[in-house]
């Protein structure tokens, strides 16, 4: 056989053999039925809406406490996590000329340190406002100045949400919020939304808002700086008919569908309206009645017997 001859003759078998692979496994796949389909009922149920973001835990107002003068810590009355009340004096420091005439006077001996020590009062450092101490930036003995921060406190921990721009039309004052902490995620703490910044704020081409959230109550594991996922809810429905996200589809049009099955079981397409969009469901308004099934996604199922291959010449592979 000539050399060309040979190379069609080959052409000819590969294509042959490809083919009857191909074949084969279209044939398999019909005789076995793998290619089956996920369903969903269409169920009656409660559904929010809800913008889904992260932020963190910090202080509604934070005041820095600065001494007055110059000087050295004497005294530290309070520790972090302690609640004060406005006027109560948390800390005493000696002024630079206190803190020299006592240590001159301590020199000389107890009696001569005690008479200079009631002779000059120390500074007390008192707390402008009532509110939680989150911060001891000092230690006794220390020296500082007034640009030194002593404390810092809170009057009141808030929590706030980074929302992108694209989400903050749904976020209204008084709408409710649900906050989990990374620190305590199983731990979900109530509030409301009482302030949407005006400014945003643009990182990466990316434009967010903050949202304040109060919650109802503080919970004592609350810390400034802590992360916390958030989900701000501005819509609920009762009663609704509800079908999993995953169903849902668009086209190109943009019209929202659904697949169901047909009367000979292929997948038929259905157009639906969409109301509040869930993070696992969707509600339907129409296109859908109740106990109606819809296809979820396409499952293989095993093959429940091996099919023969063309090239085993009519043996079943063991």
């Amino acid at each position: 056989m000539k050399k060309g001859a040979k190379l069609v003759a080959a052409a000819i078998a590969a294509v042959l053999i490809a083919g009857g692979i191909a074949g084969w496994r279209r044939l398999a796949s019909r005789r076995d039925g793998s290619l089956k389909y996920k369903t969903a009922v269409v169920a009656e149920g409660s559904i929010e809406g809800s913008v889904v973001t992260t932020g963190y835990v910090a202080p509604l107002n934070r005041v820095e406490l600065k001494p007055p003068t110059s000087g050295r810590i004497d005294a530290l009355l309070v520790q972090e996590g302690d609640a004060v009340r406005q006027g109560q004096v948390v800390a005493k420091m000696s002024s630079t000329s206190r803190a020299a005439i006592l240590d001159a006077a301590r020199a000389l001996g107890p009696a001569e340190y005690k008479k200079w020590q009631d002779a000059y009062n120390p500074t007390p450092i008192v707390a402008p406002i009532s509110g939680v101490i989150i911060l001891k930036n000092v230690v006794v003995g220390q020296t500082i100045n007034q640009d030194t921060v002593v404390y810092a406190m809170a009057d009141k921990l808030i929590v706030i949400a980074q929302v992108d721009e694209s989400d903050i039309g749904n976020v209204k004052l008084g709408q409710p919020a649900r906050v989990a902490l990374d620190s305590y995620p199983n731990r979900p703490v109530e509030g409301r939304v009482f302030d949407i910044l005006y400014e945003g704020t643009n990182v990466a081409n990316v434009i967010t808002y903050n949202v304040k959230i109060a919650p109802f109550k503080t919970p004592p594991f609350f810390r400034s700086q802590m992360t916390a996922n958030i989900s701000i809810i501005y819509k609920t429905a009762d009663q609704a008919l509800l079908i999993p996200s995953v169903a849902v589809k668009t086209g190109e049009d943009q019209e929202r569908y659904v697949l169901v099955p047909g009367p000979e079981g292929a997948p038929e397409r259905r157009p639906v309206e969409i109301g509040i969009e869930g993070d696992a469901q969707d509600q339907v308004l129409s296109g859908l009645a109740k106990g109606e099934t819809v296809i979820v996604s396409k499952k293989y199922v095993p093959q429940k017997e091996t099919a023969t291959s063309p090239l085993s010449f009519g043996r079943k592979k063991k």
